[in-house]
């Protein structure tokens, strides 16, 4: 009797073990939740860089509003007609 009881706490502490400490320990899983909120939320980050990224190209290719103001905007140019003035800053 006292070899099954033996072998019964060896076989709890070997299960317990593995519940706290082994591959699928509540520490693991833990981890893995923090780190899938983790990838949830850098994804709706980039959804919405996405979305604005596809935004900005429907205006250019859509419009001619977008494309005067980067042209103005980075390169520096103007319209036929127009003087363009440049304040520089004294310091």
């Amino acid at each position: 009797m006292k070899w099954v009881a033996l072998i019964l706490v060896v076989i709890f502490a070997t299960l317990q073990y593995r519940i706290w400490f082994g591959e699928s320990a509540f520490r693991e899983i833990k981890h893995q939740r923090e780190r899938s909120e983790q990838i949830r939320q850098e994804n709706k980050e980039l959804e919405i860089r996405n979305q604005k990224i596809v935004a900005e190209i429907t205006d250019l290719r859509d419009g001619k509003d977008a494309i005067e103001e980067r042209a103005r905007y980075q390169l520096g140019m103007i319209k036929e007609g127009e003087v363009f003035i440049r304040i520089l800053d004294s310091h």
